[in-house]
């Protein structure tokens, strides 16, 4: 286990240098999902972190999914954005600035279904907690 402290975070990076360098030509799916680069400033530091998500196309809006893998917190991400409620996403070569708001309701219900669907393992993470896991809407302004 030690080992893959190490090494996913080292892979997770990998993966975000090379999307970010071919425009999403290699990394842009993973888990037959396409994949964002989500730009995000710290909640307490301000400093910038990036992540690789995948995500779901709703119109002109991105839904990203707060799973964590089922972690009983949500992940830092989730939590700059709810701090923030801006940040700046990268599809394939496009850079837009979007807000970010939880999805609530019937509209949570209709994303939610709509992620399990494309991917199952959504399911098995909200298992795993007892947090209602967070369907995340990015909306260019």
């Amino acid at each position: 286990m030690p080992m893959r402290r190490w090494i996913v975070p080292l892979l997770w990076g990998l993966h975000r240098w090379i999307y970010a360098r071919t425009g999403g030509r290699l990394g842009g799916r993973v888990v037959g999902m396409p994949v964002l680069l989500l730009r995000t400033r710290g909640r307490r530091t301000g400093r910038p972190h990036c992540v690789a998500l995948t995500y779901l196309p709703d119109g002109s809006r991105y839904v990203v999914i707060a799973s964590n893998g089922g972690a009983g917190r949500h992940p830092h991400w989730y939590r700059n954005l709810r701090a923030h409620g801006f940040a700046e996403i990268q599809v394939g070569s496009h850079t837009i600035s979007v807000s970010a708001r939880a999805a609530g309701g019937a509209e949570r219900a209709r994303l939610w279904q709509r992620a399990v669907q494309a991917y199952p393992g959504y399911a098995r993470y909200q298992r795993r907690t007892r947090r209602v896991i967070p369907a995340v809407i990015l909306a260019p302004p």
